[in-house]
């Protein structure tokens, strides 16, 4: 059978484990494992423009042996003329697995529903689970480990990174907080189904309002731009509404002392964070911009090893 990584929750506490550990395994051997050898290739889609996810799967594949296809949809029929899951018939018969960076998660889920090779969500509109991946490999660099710690989320609540962040963080064993505004709260649905994660992992889900609160004794402190592509009308709007949630040094002193910063970048300096926090010394954002490339290695090895078996 084959398996997709579509959002956070595809992979089990054990599962997510094992692919932690493979990342980290890789990490210290980078070019210890083929399994894209031949040259396979593995197509890598963009409808939103990249930096770390184009450059992360292109350089990974080709550390794993293979060839990266980078594919526009501006340049393509994919998102005009041929669906998604045409697409996906297409181009299983071509290539060994697809990864798609869009919008909509509904045009993954069509993908994957009609093909026989991997799809992976490289990012979309409702999770960002390859970044979750990273993150995760990073705070267990810097921490040993992920069950049990607290990590608090300040700024969009409706952001992919804090939706991911709900699975991910649950299905580690994680207490994961939100602080967000009142009109800008995480999905319900996300939220409840982070909930009944952590009730199997000890993890646990609290979404604030008080960003102080939020962040009191926390072990992970971690935001994300306030103006996502394709937002930028609202910039204005979100910056009165999500300035009282930029981690500043005062919001960092509320964490735990030895508590650490991250960020998926590209960061907006002066608005969600300021320099003195990213460019400071709990401030983690160089490692987990690496692991990137580590974490979607393993990924890749995992399903590519999953589906061979």
């Amino acid at each position: 059978m084959t398996r997709h990584f579509l959002r956070d929750d595809d992979l089990t506490q054990a599962e997510q484990t094992a692919i932690l550990d493979l990342a980290e395994q890789i990490k210290a051997d980078r070019w210890g494992r083929k399994p894209l050898a031949g040259p396979q290739t593995v197509a890598v889609i963009f409808d939103k423009s990249s930096t770390r996810t184009r450059v992360s799967f292109a350089v990974g594949i080709a550390d794993l042996g293979g060839q990266p296809l980078i594919i526009s949809t501006a340049n393509s029929q994919l998102g005009g003329k041929e669906s998604p899951s045409d697409t996906a018939r297409v181009l299983e018969r071509q290539v060994a697995a697809i990864v798609w960076r869009t919008y909509a998660q509904s045009g993954l889920v069509e993908m994957a529903a009609e093909t026989t090779v991997p799809v992976i969500n490289a990012l979309s509109d409702e999770f960002h689970p390859c970044q979750l991946l990273a993150d995760l490999l990073t705070i267990r660099e810097h921490k040993g480990t992920l069950a049990g710690l607290t990590v608090t989320f300040l700024g969009d609540g409706a952001d992919n990174m804090v939706h991911s962040y709900l699975l991910a963080g649950a299905t580690a064993g994680m207490h994961v907080r939100v602080a967000c505004p009142a009109d800008y709260m995480p999905d319900e649905r996300v939220v409840a189904d982070a909930d009944a994660i952590a009730v199997q992992t000890g993890g646990s889900i609290t979404i604030y309002t008080d960003p102080l609160e939020a962040v009191a004794g926390a072990d992970v402190v971690v935001t994300d731009t306030w103006v996502s592509m394709g937002k930028e009308e609202e910039k204005a709007a979100r910056v009165a509404s999500l300035s009282s949630y930029k981690v500043d040094a005062d919001m960092m002193a509320l964490a735990k002392p030895d508590a650490i910063f991250l960020h998926c970048l590209p960061a907006d300096r002066g608005y969600e964070v300021t320099s003195e926090v990213i460019d400071g010394p709990q401030s983690v954002i160089w490692d987990e911009a690496e692991n990137r490339l580590h974490a979607q290695k393993a990924l890749m090895v995992w399903l590519l090893e999953h589906q061979a078996g």
